[in-house]
């Protein structure tokens, strides 16, 4: 049966997973999230937005869905949380072993549990950057240590991190919190040289996770747990762009999209940002 969700719905010759170098992994997962449900919905919202997305990239002249960009099936339905992240373990694992580069969509943030750790397993010298509004460093929460709160806690066990855009967090991760290694908010605003500081915290191999959330509300509306304050559209791209040129991506996420049927544009930033990250990473 053919595979409905195709982001960019690209034509079968640039979708097809044999020869495409770029896998997007749909997860629908959104079992541990805590206010505004409906992040499971994410992954569908993108790709129906991506249809939409000239695939022309004016900034670095390129063409980035020439080099394939294959769609998994979805990942969702009535599982646990460690099924799912099992699940994406998996799958994650199956296309690096096969020479593929990864992008797994979400979804609330648990979702890439799994793909740090199989990223943190293939590559010695990695360091797992956080763009976000919450530092997700408690080591349990609602009696799991998976939860979305969690995420950057199971991080750490991996690899070291780096943490963007935070402006949110629970005084019982304050202990665990590196403030060498955390870039807040408030000090990225109307600062010329953050860049340069986040990147001199990074190892040679980056994997990447964007909460959506690390957009100002403004700009990126449709998230479970929206704050105020956040960073805009070219202050993420400048850092992504920045990251590509001096560093090797090996692998990124995007999650927390919760759509407004009513307000496509968060869906379709979503989309067109994983294309402008493809496109600093393939096409720049």
């Amino acid at each position: 049966m053919k595979n409905t969700l195709n982001y960019g719905y690209l034509p079968e010759e640039y979708s097809d997973p044999e020869n495409a170098d770029i896998v997007v992994i749909p997860v629908a997962y959104d079992g541990t999230s805590t206010w505004v449900k409906g992040a499971d919905k994410g992954p569908e919202a993108i790709i129906e937005a991506s249809a939409n997305m000239e695939l022309y990239d004016i900034e670095t002249d390129s063409e980035v869905y020439k080099r394939g960009i294959f769609t998994e099936r979805l990942i969702g339905g009535d599982i646990s949380t460690v099924e799912m992240i099992e699940a994406v373990v998996d799958n994650v694992k199956y296309y690096l072993d096969n020479g593929k580069f990864t992008i797994v969509i979400g979804g609330e943030h648990s979702v890439n549990i799994g793909s740090v750790k199989v990223h943190a397993e293939k590559y010695d010298d990695l360091t797992f950057l956080q763009l976000d509004a919450h530092t997700d460093l408690r080591q349990e929460y609602n009696g799991s240590k998976y939860n979305h709160a969690c995420v950057m806690a199971r991080a750490k066990e991996a690899c070291p991190i780096v943490q963007v855009g935070i402006r949110s967090m629970d005084i019982s991760e304050k202990n665990s919190a590196d403030s060498s290694r955390i870039f807040f908010a408030k000090d990225i605003h109307n600062n010329t040289d953050w860049i340069k500081k986040v990147i001199s915290k990074l190892s040679d191999n980056v994997y990447i996770t964007i909460d959506l959330d690390v957009f100002d509300p403004s700009t990126m509306p449709s998230t479970g747990t929206p704050e105020p304050g956040g960073l805009l559209w070219y202050d993420v791209l400048a850092l992504l762009k920045n990251i590509s040129n001096k560093k090797n991506i090996v692998g990124f996420d995007v999650v927390e999209l919760c759509p407004d049927g009513k307000n496509k544009a968060p869906d379709f930033l979503a989309a067109k940002l994983i294309y402008k990250l493809l496109s600093y990473k393939f096409g720049g």
